[in-house]
């Protein structure tokens, strides 16, 4: 199957992936448990949903190599230098942000259990997230909110860089455009959870108790449990402002009264494989599920400079001032929807 020509580098970043596991004895703590702690990535070019070249959960060896081949095929000509003589872009022909250069996906389709995967979610069978017609209307209510240009609160939290996009914090923690990395500090108590993108910190209360409904976070909150020698990790208590999980050609909606169930198993000394559950029966038909692998890494989390928080807020409220003097139409772009033009506000 060819995907070349199906494939722009939007539609690579809209799947979902997983690694083969490696072997070797599980280390464990001194107190007996699985040892997680280190640095470990999720990076792949599969994804969350399933793409639409696929209608199966496990794709053949020949299909996973062919789609990694046009992957690297789109990011070399990415990597490609802009030709001399063709001059400035022409005014509204955006370019984009961020050549290829600043990206890190992954290269490789997600093996799980010796089987290569066309989506994170293995449950519904389509590999979609089965929104109830409320969810739905939850979910595009939410994202309508992205185009109010008001306040600073109101801007979206990963622009104003309080939050890392694309779940990669989660619960669930999904794979990104960039910055895939987690290192897990481990003690009896607590269990800490660094993502690389933002420098989010996820804590998880060993047999504790999660904070009244009252006392929301951008991550939730999570309460930790040992079922022999895999943890699970129950998260509610996410804050509104967070339902829409952003990246580059995709968006999720995790409802603020979703409860995450989330499984941690350690297979060898360098893979977890990472299973999890989302509920919330007034926003998805049914559970939903999914599973991936994170994969033990030599690299070091880096400082995570998101200075565009500094920068970019005060420019897009100007910016809307500037249209509303002009009386202009307002071109709403919102990642992973489109383009969207809308009257200047009166």
């Amino acid at each position: 199957m060819r995907l070349l020509a199906l494939c722009t580098t939007a539609a690579l970043m809209s799947c979902s992936a997983a690694f083969a596991q490696a072997g070797g004895p599980v280390p464990r703590t001194p107190e007996g448990k699985p040892d997680f702690q280190g640095v470990w990535t999720n990076s792949s070019i599969t994804r969350l949903e399933r793409v639409p070249e696929f209608k199966d959960l496990v794709i053949s060896e020949a299909d996973a190599k062919q789609w990694e081949r046009d992957a690297a095929s789109v990011a070399a000509a990415d990597h490609a230098p802009t030709a001399e003589d063709k001059g400035a872009p022409a005014a509204g022909d955006d370019p984009a942000g961020y050549n290829a250069f600043w990206i890190d996906p992954g290269k490789q389709v997600g093996m799980v259990n010796g089987t290569y995967r066309s989506s994170w979610i293995n449950d519904p069978v389509n590999g979609k997230v089965p929104y109830t017609p409320a969810g739905r209307t939850a979910m595009m209510k939410s994202v309508a909110t992205y185009n109010m240009f008001d306040n600073p609160e109101e801007r979206i939290p990963i622009e104003r860089c309080l939050i890392g996009f694309a779940s990669t914090g989660g619960p669930p923690m999904l794979n990104a455009l960039y910055n895939n990395h987690h290192q897990i500090i481990q003690t009896p108590d607590a269990i800490a959870i660094n993502i690389e993108m933002v420098h989010d910190t996820r804590i998880i209360r060993m047999n504790g108790q999660h904070n009244p409904d009252s006392m929301r976070q951008y991550l939730g909150t999570s309460v930790g449990k040992w079922d022999g020698d895999t943890l699970v990790v129950e998260t509610i208590g996410f804050k509104p402002q967070e339902s829409v999980r952003v990246d580059f050609g995709l968006f999720v909606y995790i409802s603020p009264d979703s409860k995450v169930t989330e499984r941690f198993t350690m297979q060898g000394a360098d893979t977890i494989f990472y299973q999890f559950t989302v509920e919330d029966p007034a926003t998805y038909s049914q559970p939903w599920k999914g599973e991936l692998v994170f994969r033990r890494s030599p690299d070091r989390i880096y400082e995570y400079a998101c200075h565009e928080g500094n920068y970019s807020v005060p420019n897009i409220l100007g910016g809307a001032r500037e249209i509303e003097r002009t009386g202009r139409k307002q071109p709403v772009v919102v990642r992973g929807i489109g383009r969207l033009d809308r009257p200047a506000a009166q």
